[in-house]
């Protein structure tokens, strides 16, 4: 399978079955981003025990790739710790900037996000998500 496939499949799989969409109560830190170039908008919610990201939700609405993102993105993060969702979320953006091909052994479907390159434009649209996780990560009750 071709990475333009794999980037279709992928993305419109989380975008039409998102993962972790809804509010999550109860959360520690709620944060409100938008990516006004596209529209996209995006509310992450985030709960901690310690320094464990026990609990992780999006809401939100825009483009197949923000939403789709964001779902990965909860996914991929759930359960680490804080220096842990931090360096997948350093990770994930360093692939998107061209600077590191994006290994699949530790970014898995997050690879599939490297077709966004090709745009980019969109690129916003798909580190909406983790530039809001850095954010909240910043916010470690």
């Amino acid at each position: 399978m071709s990475l333009d496939e794999l980037y279709k499949e992928v993305i419109l799989d989380h975008y039409r079955t998102p993962r972790n969409r809804g509010r999550l109560d109860p959360h520690d830190v709620k944060l409100e981003r938008n990516n006004p170039l596209c529209g996209d908008e995006l509310e992450l919610y985030l709960n901690f025990d310690g320094e464990d990201l026990v609990g992780i939700a999006f809401e939100g609405k825009g483009c197949s790739i923000s939403m789709a993102s964001a779902s990965m993105m909860t996914e991929k993060v759930k359960g680490l710790d804080v220096k842990q969702a931090r360096a997948m979320a350093e990770s994930t953006k360093r692939m998107m900037a061209g600077e590191e091909p994006g290994d699949i052994n530790e970014l898995g479907d997050l690879v599939s996000l490297k077709g966004v390159v090709k745009y980019p434009v969109r690129i916003k649209c798909a580190l909406l998500g983790w530039n809001t996780l850095l954010e909240g990560l910043d916010e470690v009750p």
